[in-house]
Formats: C-alpha cells, structure tokens, sequence
C-alpha cells in the first residue's frame, strides 16, 4: 500500500515537472524583407528593388533545460513577404513596376537564454521552404522556386505575463534559387534569398 502511495505521488511530480518545463503557444507580427534579388541572369535588369511589409503568424514551443536559465524553442511559421521592382527586358526598354510575392514555411530551432526574470536573447538555424512565388505581372510568370533552404536567427525580447514581444534578423544561408519563364527569355534565374527583420508578438497557453 505504502508502495502504491509513493509511486502515485512520484508519477505527480514527474507530471508537473514536466509540464513546468514544456510551454508553448501561438505568434504572429510582422517582416521587413530587404535584400532579396540578387545574381540574375541573361542580361534581365532589376532596378530600383523596393523592400515591402510583410506578414507571419504560427505556434511555438519551449523546452527549459533543466539546470540552466538555457531553453530551446522550435516554431512552425507561416510567412509572407513582397518585393517591389522594376523589371526591364534590356537596358534601352522602359522599366515596369512589378511586385514579386513568395510564401514560405520556417521552422527555427532557437536556443535561448533567460535574464532578468523577463528578458531573453536567442539564436540558431531556420530551415525554410518555399510554398508559392509570382509576379503581379503577365510578362513575367510559370515563377518557380527553390522549396528548401537554410537561414539563421538571432533576437531578443521581453515576456510579460503570457505576452512577449520580441524582434529578430534574418539572413539565409544557402541560395535560393528561382526561375521564370517571359516572351523574351527562358531560364532567367535570380536569387532569392531572404535578409529580413522580424516583429513578433506571441501569446503562452
């Protein structure tokens, strides 16, 4: 009976022991992409890039390590991010404004630290794949991308209650690769690789 009673409590204690040190939750904010055109080919000109807003949203996890103010927090992140352009079929023709949008899932495994009871620095890798990427203009389509590439993460934030706000850059490592297809051309390539800051706010279950 004696025996009963102590495993009962000891399978308590592992319980709650392990969800203090298993959170999780939902996020959301917003993308500034920059940088994102670079290396194209075949003489096709992109002039006068414009960066746009863009838009995440996804849930996150946090894992503390026991021991330590260390935690690790993989996410599931839905991005979108948008380009403005001008594209050109030579250098004698007249530029058009164009918009390229691309859609893209990240998955960041970030490693964190805990100071001052409410702030925290993080840093590591993101792995990305590219969902969808166009242009807003009939000239220029059948876009397609490069679905998995590399990036890396470093932020800091503050949590205030089941609130945190945090802000992070971006930067892809490896190319990512795009192609499209126009009257004039075939196999324009160009990189699209992301350089982006990032404003997120997320709320803890």
């Amino acid at each position: 009976m004696k025996k009963a009673v102590l495993m009962i409590f000891l399978f308590i204690g592992v319980v709650q022991l392990a969800q203090s040190q298993i959170q999780g939750g939902i996020k959301a904010g917003i993308n500034y992409n920059s940088d994102s055109f670079s290396d194209v080919k075949n003489d096709v000109v992109f002039d006068n890039a414009k960066s746009k807003t863009g838009f995440h949203a996804g849930a996150w996890l946090r894992i503390n390590l026991p021991v330590t103010d260390l935690y690790l927090r993989p996410e599931l992140v839905y991005t979108q991010l948008s380009n403005e352009v001008s594209y050109k079929y030579n250098s004698t023709s007249t530029a058009q404004a164009t918009t390229y949008d691309f859609q893209k899932i990240d998955i960041p495994v970030l490693v964190g630290y805990k100071f001052l009871k409410v702030a925290h620095v993080f840093g590591g890798p993101s792995f990305q794949y590219i969902l969808d990427s166009d242009f807003d203009i009939e000239e220029l389509k059948q876009v397609n991308s490069d679905g998995f590439s590399v990036g890396v993460q470093f932020g800091a934030g503050i949590e205030l209650g089941k609130l945190g706000l945090d802000v992070r850059w971006e930067r892809a490592l490896s190319d990512t690769e795009a192609t499209f297809a126009d009257s004039n051309f075939e196999n324009v390539n160009f990189d699209t690789r992301v350089n982006q800051i990032i404003l997120g706010l997320s709320y803890r279950f």
